[in-house]
């Protein structure tokens, strides 16, 4: 059974910085794109990185670089979301999706319905 749990999410003031993570289980994590999205009440769910479990490389939404870094730990079959400099719209639920990769080039962040698989979500508050 394919398990993705979420931890990390809080409450943090403009400026700050938190750290998500993902575990993953039951899955052969090497051959996954894994995927970081958030959902904002009232708007569309929207992608924010994808890793690809097996070379490392980070795909970002535009409006996602340079303040949010997707990394892994394969050892530990999990994945982190760095986030600094967090603003106010940054609040949402963020969730972790993995699907197993079978063609090249969509493990990224605007392919959304490939994902399969997901997380409950962990929630991120920033005030201002």
């Amino acid at each position: 059974q394919v398990q993705l749990v979420e931890s990390g999410g809080g409450s943090v003031q403009a400026g700050g910085s938190l750290r998500l993570s993902c575990a993953v289980s039951g899955y052969t994590y090497s051959s996954n794109c894994m995927g970081w999205f958030r959902q904002a009440p009232g708007k569309e769910r929207e992608g924010v990185a994808t890793i690809v479990a097996a070379s490392g490389y980070t795909y970002y939404a535009d409006s996602m670089k340079g303040r949010f870094t997707g990394s892994q730990d394969h050892a530990k079959n999990t994945v982190y979301l760095q986030m600094n400099s967090l603003k106010p719209e940054d609040t949402a639920m963020y969730y972790c999706a993995a699907f197993q990769i079978t063609r090249a080039g969509r493990c990224r962040p605007w392919f959304v319905g490939d994902f399969d698989y997901w997380g409950q979500g962990t929630q991120v508050t920033v005030s201002s």
